[in-house]
């Protein structure tokens, strides 16, 4: 694989970028899922920046951030599939795991929390706009591997639950949703 010796090219500069072989307009859905798919995991790895005390929170994000790579990567090469339906096991396995050590939810919760937990419901919210941007793009060309949509939607649950987690290691009191009555 070539690595990057110099990282302006001013290829770009015209609105358009090179995906393989083919230049397409930086306002293209795929190029808009890509990089949401990038910001996602970016919001990700400012989560490993802050203490967590559950190693498996950490590998679990640090999966996540490698498995994103890989989905842009089939995002360009559509013919190499990365994203299976063991990933989306894995996260659901993950879930169930700790969600069923948390209590039970009888209303919305307001995103807070510590800084970890915080930034797990930004990555959160950023997960679900790069849903949407793949839904998007799979209604206008559709996706060789749909299990992407799945590993996305999955994903955004599996960050909701390890926002909760996260809040729970240092003891934050979780804020419920007053709506009007």
């Amino acid at each position: 694989m070539p690595r990057l010796t110099k990282i302006y090219t001013r290829k770009g500069d015209d609105g358009y970028t090179s995906l393989g072989d083919n230049r397409i307009s930086k306002d293209d859905l795929l190029v808009e899922a890509l990089g949401t798919v990038d910001e996602l995991n970016a919001v990700i790895g400012t989560i490993l920046t802050c203490p967590i005390k559950d190693k498996n929170i950490i590998g679990c994000l640090t999966q996540t951030q490698n498995d994103l790579f890989d989905m842009g990567g089939e995002m360009h090469l559509p013919e190499r599939i990365a994203i299976t339906l063991d990933k989306i096991t894995y996260m659901e396995t993950q879930l169930d795991h700790w969600n069923s050590a948390l209590p039970v939810l009888a209303e919305f919760i307001l995103p807070r929390g510590n800084q970890a937990s915080v930034f797990c419901h930004v990555a959160r919210t950023v997960c679900r706009r790069a849903e949407r941007a793949m839904v998007r793009l799979h209604r206008q060309v559709s996706l060789p591997n749909p299990d992407m949509l799945c590993y996305l939607n999955r994903l955004s649950d599996l960050l909701f639950v390890i926002s909760r987690v996260l809040a729970k290691e240092t003891n934050e009191q979780e804020m419920m949703w007053e709506h009007e009555k």
